[in-house]
């Protein structure tokens, strides 16, 4: 895994990526080379730059560069609908923007290099990288179920392709019941990470006072190259997410993240407020187009206001496209949304799908309530009882809510106490990491998302 601004990715991902950006780029080069040799045109930077960077795109939001693997059917498919798309936008820009047209008879065939290429890289590369790319191997230590969850994580060979699982060192012996005895003598542990070959060790003990663990030992194989982490440090780097019941207060204080900047937030808000005006341009047709086909099914009002919490725990209205009908809580108590909500109706379940409910959420991102990525904003009423039963539920409010974020690319939609437990931990990981760079990579996700129809409920 490599950092890159304060947010982990693949080193494989990246690798694949770069790969793929000079195949997309020498594509669009080589096709102006066949179709033009006779002109001796010039090198097409900008006409290459454009599709690989749009192609690149498409690619990522039909999720072409998750870790998990598919079949190559499926891959060839997304791949297809990636260049579909290609092929709409890259039209749309020859339109607006002449000066980047590209002939058919160039485009053709740079599209041709282009797919052979991508899925020609795809069918190999990974049986390529797995012998070339070296593994990490990781010594898990610990007992209890904090190690069990490792290991069996570590054991997901699909989810982590570059981690081999070392073995489990346990730091308490037990008897034959299963209590704990008394601890073990670590004079192996040393000879154990050399003979295992390890690389990483993973802390997985919940308790660490009354000389639980080996420190004189971890120290040592600190020094000889050997990287040492806690759970909360593992699971942030492996899962994107800090894992509640993991987490310490100290940690949290010392440790690195939770930056603001005003550069930084300026520019959030130049972006927020020029984006959500164009896209409110863009989508007034077919928001109007809802409102009256959601009047015609169901009656007035057609707009949903509802008062939820934002930055610093403050209170401000929300809109949407009203997608219950307007009984949904006539007892006056607030519930979550279920699968197959009967309160949900015909044009709603729609609305939700597509997302096209949450375009009215755009004036809040105007008005400055709410941005475009950050943890979704909550209902007062629920907020209280979660901040009540679930440990830093509020740190999720030191930022502006958003319409999108980390928690709903990597969840589906929560609906109970447990599912808040776990998307917080995906905001609270993007709390800490926020950045413009991790910021582009949720939209682009998001896009994903949107079209799959994925979380909607």
């Amino acid at each position: 895994m490599i950092r890159l601004f304060n947010h982990y990715l693949s080193a494989r991902t990246l690798l694949l990526t770069a790969i793929e950006m000079v195949v997309l780029f020498q594509s669009m080069v080589l096709g102006y080379q066949l179709r033009m040799a006779e002109y001796a045109m010039r090198v097409p930077i900008s006409e290459a730059a454009l599709f690989t960077v749009t192609m690149l795109l498409m690619m990522t939001s039909l999720g072409l560069y998750q870790p998990q693997p598919e079949p190559f059917r499926a891959t060839v498919r997304r791949v297809l609908v990636a260049y579909g798309l290609t092929l709409v936008l890259m039209s749309v820009v020859f339109y607006l923007l002449p000066m980047f047209y590209v002939g058919r008879g160039v485009f053709a065939a740079s599209s041709l290099f282009a797919m052979a290429g991508v899925l020609l890289v795809r069918l190999m590369f990974f049986r390529i990288s797995d012998v070339g790319l070296p593994r990490r191997r990781v010594l898990v230590l610990g007992n209890g179920p904090e190690a069990e969850e490792v290991v069996r994580y570590l054991h997901g060979s699909e989810m982590v392709r570059s981690i081999d699982y070392a073995g489990l060192y346990p730091v308490i012996s037990e008897r034959d019941d299963g209590e704990p005895s008394r601890r073990i003598n670590h004079d192996r542990l040393l000879r154990s990470v050399r003979e295992l070959r390890v690389s990483e060790i993973v802390i997985a003990v919940r308790e660490r006072r009354g000389g639980v663990l080996p420190l004189r030992q971890l120290l040592d194989a600190r020094l000889a190259g050997v990287r040492v982490m806690d759970l909360a440090a593992f699971y942030e780097r492996e899962r994107g997410m800090l894992k509640v019941d993991n987490l310490r207060a100290s940690w949290l204080i010392f440790g690195q993240g939770f930056d603001r900047g005003m550069a930084r937030d300026i520019i959030k808000r130049m972006f927020d407020v020029v984006v959500s005006s164009l896209l409110l341009v863009l989508l007034a047709p077919l928001v109007l187009v809802a409102m009256v086909l959601i009047a015609l099914e169901s009656g007035w009002p057609v707009l949903y206001r509802q008062e939820r919490i934002g930055e610093g725990g403050a209170p401000f209205m929300l809109y949407k496209l009203r997608s219950m009908r307007q009984d949904a809580e006539k007892d006056g108590q607030p519930r979550w949304a279920e699968d197959g909500d009967s309160r949900i109706t015909r044009m709603g379940a729609f609305l939700r799908t597509t997302r096209l409910d949450e375009v009215p959420q755009l004036f809040n991102v105007l008005r400055g309530d709410m941005s475009f990525v950050g943890p979704r904003p909550e209902r007062g009423f629920f907020v209280q009882r979660l901040i009540e039963q679930i440990p830093y539920y509020d740190v999720r409010h030191s930022v502006k809510p958003g319409i999108t974020g980390w928690s709903q690319v990597r969840y589906p939609y929560g609906a109970s106490v447990e599912d808040s437990l776990a998307k917080l931990q995906y905001d609270l990981y993007y709390v800490k990491n926020h950045s413009l760079f991790l910021d582009l990579l949720i939209l682009v996700e998001t896009i994903q998302v949107v079209v799959l129809g994925k979380g909607a409920r």
